[in-house]
């Protein structure tokens, strides 16, 4: 029996709880600190479309392209993508080409990696690392991919990616569906908070992704002292170890209340959640929708490191 399916948005799009991240897939050993092989990937895909979680998320830059592109063997094999599922993508630059140009470009790399068109929903990935004044100039990247839309080759586009001061900023020209945004909403990290709360009020659909912080949060061993993919601050290390062991003691594991942690919030459509290998899925799934004492999330949130540790800290401190 299937998960009930939410809304993305007002796209008419419905995405499960979780969707699978595609990043992994196309093998970024320097950002996950382990490769994925190619068959491997494949019959990944292979197993989530036979799965509870009917959503795909992946972009056109991961791993020059890989990622897109084991996705869309596996969909090839699969004998095509079953109804009831959808590959969420993004446009990516060319180096430091962001232009109105290598917005189409993207796109049609996407859709024939994937051999889906038109590509139901796409992000502008990352923008907060180029000149807003260039990315929104005319004819430049966000009134490409807005005549994208426009044309019928993109379903709907939203907006991804992680300095929320910048993204704000992104997000105020009115334009984009949803709202993807990574490493700011989790145990130990809530920068996206107003972010989220303005996009959600407006009914643009928010999206939660990195909800492990790029792995700390499902470390077991303490060993992994990075948060959303650099140094972790003292403080946060020390929440980290602390939440640990409160997950003990009742009877789960940090991995599953981070992941819960974002399922369990009705504000997102969906949590996407890296995986790499078959045996993750059911687990994942099983974290998703855990029966978590409140005892345990009032214990956690007393937890929460002081702002000044998130990654966006607000102005001021």
């Amino acid at each position: 029996m299937r998960w009930k399916l939410n809304p993305l948005g007002a796209t008419g799009v419905e995405v499960s709880p979780v969707t699978l991240g595609g990043g992994p897939l196309g093998g970024m050993p320097e950002n996950f600190g382990y490769d994925v092989a190619e068959r491997d990937a494949i019959d990944l895909v292979r197993a989530v479309l036979d799965s509870d979680i009917r959503t795909i998320d992946t972009s056109n830059g991961y791993s020059g392209g890989r990622s897109e592109e084991r996705i869309g063997r596996a969909i090839a094999e699969n004998g095509g993508l079953p109804s009831d599922a959808v590959v969420i993508t993004k446009v990516d630059p060319a180096g430091s080409d962001y232009s109105g140009d290598r917005i189409r470009r993207s796109l049609a790399e996407s859709a024939e990696r994937l051999g889906i068109a038109p590509l139901p929903v796409v992000h502008l990935h990352d923008p907060e690392f180029h000149d807003f004044d260039e990315m929104t100039r005319p004819g430049g990247a966000v009134e490409a991919l807005v005549a994208a839309r426009d044309r019928g080759e993109v379903g709907h586009i939203g907006l991804a990616g992680g300095d929320v001061r910048q993204m704000a900023r992104y997000f105020e020209l009115g334009v984009f569906e949803v709202l993807l945004v990574h490493n700011r909403w989790t145990l130990v990290d809530r920068s996206a908070g107003p972010l989220i709360e303005r996009a959600h009020h407006q009914g643009v659909a928010v999206v939660n992704a990195a909800v492990l912080g790029g792995g700390i949060l499902a470390d077991p061993t303490g060993r992994n002292t990075n948060y959303g993919y650099r140094p972790a601050p003292r403080a946060t290390l020390a929440a980290v170890a602390q939440m640990r062991r409160v997950c003990e003691r009742h009877g789960t594991d940090l991995a599953t209340a981070a992941i819960r942690f974002s399922t369990r919030d009705t504000r997102f459509a969906t949590t996407i959640v890296g995986i790499s290998k078959i045996a993750r899925i059911e687990s994942t799934i099983q974290a998703a929708t855990a029966d978590l004492p409140e005892a345990l999330w009032q214990e956690l949130e007393s937890l929460v490191p002081a702002a000044e540790n998130w990654l966006d800290a607000p102005a001021g401190r």
